[in-house]
Parts: structure tokens; sequence; C-alpha cells
């Protein structure tokens, strides 16, 4: 489901704001993109949003702004400057040509400047407590748009019923069709056989164009797809299986037909079902 939240915490050691993104996607997927000093706590991250969302592409990004605890003057280690201006006339004396060494370049020098230490595993639990705070409306957001998805469904699924419904009104005339005209074709066909071989060839013929289980299983899916929708736990894999159920009875009530209002009735099942699987993408 789509959704979008943002939240920004300041700390000792600075500002820190998280956005987070989620859009449809069957199966989850998390994007992460972090500063260099919090990336060390990549998996506590992931961890948290995996524990929250089931569902999504999920794109989550974390901008730190050091605050002026961290920012002071970096303290430059003399001692270390003495040990390179050592080194450097070593290996001048050795090699007379050698430049001496610039003051960029020994600034430069790992260890020779450095700014004042964080408190790592402290910034850490401060951006996941924020993180959590996020989550938190996120999913409230996605909880929405999820309320407004079970209606949409609800009045798809009420219109396959009704669109079931019909059809199991006119069966008994479409089965008397096609009685009348499976048993005129016979007739036509075989002239030394007398009635009762007729009516049992035109039985044979009509049971292989029964459709009561296939308007059974229907019904039987359609509840399926209400209760699924009433559960609170995540449905979307649930609702995805129920779909592709639903399009195979449709398919199957479609290949048996011989009368134009089954074909109608396959046809407009198949529309309102595709209907509810692009929606049911949507859903976690």
């Amino acid at each position: 489901m789509t959704a979008f939240a943002r939240g920004a915490a300041q700390t000792p050691f600075g500002d820190l704001t998280w956005e987070m993104r989620s859009v449809n996607h069957r199966y989850r997927e998390v994007a992460l993109r972090l500063p260099e000093e919090l990336r060390f706590a990549e998996t506590g991250f992931r961890e948290l949003i995996s524990g929250s969302l089931n569902r999504g592409r999920i794109d989550a990004t974390l901008r730190y702004q050091p605050g002026p605890a961290v920012q002071g003057d970096p303290e430059i280690d003399t001692q270390l400057i003495s040990t390179i201006s050592e080194w450097s006339d070593q290996v001048r004396a050795t090699m007379p040509d050698a430049q001496p060494l610039r003051v960029s370049e020994i600034l430069k020098w790992p260890g020779v400047m450095s700014t004042p230490a964080v408190d790592d595993d402290a910034l850490a639990t401060a951006a996941g407590d924020l993180l959590g705070e996020v989550l938190t409306g996120l999913m409230t957001s996605r909880a929405r748009e999820g309320e407004g998805l079970t209606r949409i469904l609800n009045e798809r699924l009420t219109a396959a019923r009704e669109i079931l419904s019909a059809f199991e009104v006119q069966m008994p005339e479409i089965e008397q069709v096609q009685r009348d005209r499976m048993t005129q074709r016979l007739t036509d066909v075989i002239t030394q056989v007398d009635a009762d071989r007729i009516e049992q060839e035109v039985v044979v013929l009509l049971a292989r164009s029964e459709v009561s289980e296939e308007i059974d299983r229907l019904k039987l899916h359609f509840d399926d797809v209400e209760r699924t929708l009433n559960k609170p736990e995540p449905m979307g894999r649930r609702l995805d299986f129920l779909m592709q159920e639903l399009n195979r009875e449709a398919n199957t009530l479609g290949s048996k037909s011989s009368h134009p209002e089954q074909t109608n009735a396959s046809v407009n099942l198949k529309v309102v079902i595709e209907q509810m699987r692009e929606q049911v993408q949507n859903i976690e």
C-alpha cells in the first residue's frame, strides 16, 4: 500500500530526520539510505522495519546533521606531527632530493586531526527510537488506505455475487434450451433410435456442461474472501490465492458454455474478479 511518513528529532549529537515511503509490491522489499555515521546500525533498522511491515517496497532515508558539540574545533595531535616530521627528516637524509612535507599534507595524515567523539550506540538508539515513531505514522496511513481498499473489494464482491445470482435464476431456462437443442440435433442425426436412447444421450451431454459445482465453489470462495477481509492480520497473499481460484472457476464456467447468457456471466465475473485482483496487489 502507498503511504508516506516523516519524523525529526534533536539529540545531543545533532539532528536526525527519517523519511519513509511505501509503495505497492507483491513481496517485502526494504531499501535504506543512511549517513556514513550510522551505517553500522543498518541491520537493526532493517529488523525494526521488517517486524512492522509484511508487504510492499519500503524506501527509508535517514539524514543526520551533527550538532555543535560534534562540529567543535578539531584537536591536533602535536606528538604525531613531531613523529611525522622526524620520519620526513630521515627520508630526506637518505634521499636529499625528496621534497619536504607541506602543512596541508601533514594535516591530512590519519590521526593528526580529530573531531570530538560521538557515542555511536546512543546515536543509533536515538535513530532507532525515531524510526519507530515514523513507522507508526506510516502504518496508520497504510491502515487508512486499507480501509478504503476493503470497501472497494466488498463492493466488487457484491457485484460478483449479483452476477452469479442472476445467472442461477436463468439456469433452468438455459438448461431447457440446451436440452431442446441437443434433442433436436440427436433426432436429426439418429433416426433409427428410440426416444429413450435419445434422452440418455441428452442426459450425458448435459452432464458434461453441468456447472453447479463451479457455482458452489464460486460461492465458497466469495465467502472466504469476505472472511479474509474481516481478519485483522495481513491478508494480501491469501487474497492473491483466492483471486486465482475465482478466476479459474469463472474460466471453467465459460468453457462449458453453450448459451450466450452463460458466456456473458462468465465474462462479467472475470471482469469483476480482475478488478478485485488489481486492488489486492495493494493490500498487505
